[in-house]
């Protein structure tokens, strides 16, 4: 990996200053390092558009938290460019290494000792009036819910074409493996190992407390369709897009043809990961 994009968490002194010695340490090891434009103009070197990094590099290193590393993934999309994630945020689900650990993370990934994570994405589309309105990724969740003053709502839905339930709730949450410790975990479901082959569909706040989590195999169909004529609902995807949704509005979510792909550049414990992030065996 000899051509390394630099993507930062915007309007935070932090990541540009280790951009500063990260540009030429990089250099000095025989590195191409493209950085987003702002941030090139300052340090005199390459730079350009965010969203054309992932097409000109081997690697992208993301400074920043989850959330900067959720909007690099829908950026990345098609391309099979592997992402390294260091957390400069708070609780760092997705980017593992913290900031501490940049330096030896990058000297094993240029010695080559590191694996590759996949992880699934999934795909939503928006049908009105029987046709196609929206297309959508998401690397964490598809959501739809209410917005403030919105009453409860009905949710009819389907998975590979048969009929579920209609859901009587707040709002449905449909999440991969790595989100099942966002937005779901705090609706009551499960946490599923990142790699497992699975989809979890979670009612939020549902009317009737017997409506659970259900953990579905990932190559399932779910069809959501509203069919409230409340206002004010909406399709959020990884808690940053956002589209606005009417009656009869139907979404269909499938597993995504592309994956996330994280580098690893040190033995990983998952588990370790949830006794630190979560707070288990502390009183």
């Amino acid at each position: 990996m000899k051509r390394i994009g630099i993507i930062c968490k915007p309007r935070r002194p932090e990541p540009r200053e280790i951009v500063g010695k990260l540009v030429p340490w990089l250099t000095e090891r025989g590195c191409s390092v493209v950085v987003e434009r702002d941030i090139a103009d300052e340090l005199g070197i390459e730079g350009c558009l965010g969203v054309d990094i992932p097409g000109r590099v081997d690697l992208i290193i993301v400074l920043g938290g989850d959330g900067t590393m959720l909007g690099v993934a829908r950026m990345v999309g098609e391309r099979p460019v592997p992402i390294l994630g260091v957390n400069l945020g708070g609780l760092g689900f997705i980017t593992e290494v913290g900031k501490e650990q940049l330096w030896d993370a990058l000297e094993n990934i240029l010695a080559g000792c590191y694996t590759v994570e996949e992880r699934i994405m999934l795909a939503a589309d928006v049908f009105r009036d029987g046709s196609r309105v929206e297309h959508f990724t998401a690397l964490n969740d598809v959501v739809i819910n209410k917005g403030a003053l919105a009453r409860i709502m009905d949710l009819e839905a389907l998975v590979d074409g048969i009929y579920v339930n209609t859901f009587k709730a707040d709002g449905l949450i449909v999440a991969t493996p790595t989100g099942s410790t966002a937005y779901s975990l705090s609706a009551g479901g499960p946490i599923i190992y990142p790699t497992l082959h699975s989809i979890v569909l979670t009612p939020i706040c549902p009317h009737t407390l017997t409506n659970r989590p259900i953990v579905l195999p990932d190559d399932s169909s779910v069809e959501i369709t509203l069919r409230s004529a409340s206002e004010h609902i909406y399709l959020t995807l990884d808690g940053q897009q956002g589209f606005p949704l009417k009656k009869d509005d139907r979404v269909a979510i499938r597993k995504c043809g592309c994956r996330t792909q994280f580098v690893m550049p040190f033995p990983r414990d998952y588990f370790a990961i949830l006794r630190s992030k979560l707070k288990w065996g502390q009183r």
